[in-house]
């Protein structure tokens, strides 16, 4: 626990220093350009691979880097509500889903039903990403070859969740008219490579 408390005098003494008057300039009103829709997985930092300052990214992590489809309710959505609050009142221009290798939350698709005994809630959530399992067992030859599996099911659940933000009405109006941008990022962590999914051409290309 003690080196959480050495981290925040470090910022203190260090980061908070050299940053101090955007800082400043922050402590009134946030203006991100992006909302960025990543894995809590531990190992992604989306200021980080993304070499941004704090004010820059409005961020929603969860399992797998999931937009749940819209739907108006009375049940508390976090995810969903923090895509309209970026949407509507922050104005974002980008909207970037960013899924990555060895996700968990993805494996976790192909576990049997024993595993997710002590964990409903997670099993729940990952019925949203059900349709990109569907897709990739009909490939043939699938299951003889895990990578390839991983690194399918990684990129087409990108894919799944770009539509899935479709499906929010404000999104589809301001995508139609070109006011916001939607990009898919794949994301390798041992390499570092991130590829790009190109809409036009539906295909990942590595940023470089």
């Amino acid at each position: 626990m003690e080196y959480l408390f050495d981290g925040v005098k470090e910022f203190n003494s260090t980061d908070f220093l050299e940053h101090k008057e955007l800082f400043e300039n922050l402590s009134k009103k946030q203006d991100p350009h992006t909302l960025f829709i990543g894995c809590s997985d531990s190992r992604i930092v989306p200021s980080l691979i993304t070499n941004t300052l704090p004010g820059e990214l409005f961020v929603i992590r969860n399992i797998a880097n999931i937009v749940p489809f819209y739907r108006e309710s009375s049940d508390f959505l976090a995810t969903t509500s923090a895509i309209e609050y970026a949407v509507k009142i922050l104005h974002v221009e980008n909207i970037l889903v960013c899924g990555h290798s060895n996700c968990g939350g993805c494996n976790a698709l192909y576990a049997n039903e024993e595993m997710f005994k002590e964990i409903p809630h997670t099993k729940r959530w990952l019925d949203l990403a059900r349709p990109v399992k569907e897709k990739v067992e009909r490939e043939p030859g699938i299951h003889h070859d895990l990578a390839r599996r991983e690194w399918m099911t990684e990129q087409l659940n990108i894919i799944e969740q770009m539509n899935h933000l479709l499906t929010y009405p404000y999104i589809w109006d301001k995508f139609i008219k070109k006011e916001i941008n939607l990009l898919g990022w794949y994301y390798i962590i041992e390499t570092g490579e991130i590829f790009n999914y190109v809409i036009e051409d539906k295909w990942f290309l590595k940023i470089e």
